[in-house]
């Protein structure tokens, strides 16, 4: 086999490719110094836990499983509504819209697309911030009035 000029190249680009890492849509997330987005943690205590001894556990329990899942499977590229039917399609009740735009273990960055003016999220539109999987959970629990 002749080797080119061309050729290796190639080979150099690909090696260059391959040595930059697994890209991120913003890789200086953690860098105090470049970026700061904010980072929404789970609560402390769980909703579900201030309604045991009651009929309503079992219930609050099967939402938080089913908000579980729903935020587990969220991909970047997806549309959440933040306010109005977060887990559920995003639709005209939706008063605040956001995006998936990373996902990393057991946390979710969302930006907030779009917000109507009777939305707590109008005044941050197009803002960035990370979400731990119980924060999102206790968003669910909460519009379902937990």
């Amino acid at each position: 086999m002749k080797w080119t000029w061309a050729g290796s190249g190639l080979l150099l680009v690909l090696a260059g490719c391959t040595a930059i890492g697994p890209f991120r849509p913003n890789p200086n997330d953690d860098d105090p110094l470049l970026s700061a987005i904010p980072r929404v943690k789970a609560p402390e205590r769980d909703r579900c836990a201030m309604h045991a001894g009651s009929s309503v556990k079992s219930h609050c329990d099967e939402a938080r499983y089913l908000g579980t899942e729903y935020t587990r499977r969220l991909a970047v590229g997806d549309q959440v509504c933040l306010e109005g039917g977060y887990g559920e399609e995003v639709g005209p009740a939706c008063l605040a819209r956001a995006a998936v735009i990373d996902t990393a273990p057991n946390q979710v960055k969302l930006e907030v697309r779009t917000a109507k003016p009777d939305s707590r999220w109008f005044n941050v539109e197009m803002r960035h911030a990370w979400y731990e999987e119980g924060a999102l959970v206790d968003l669910y629990l909460a519009e379902r009035g937990y």
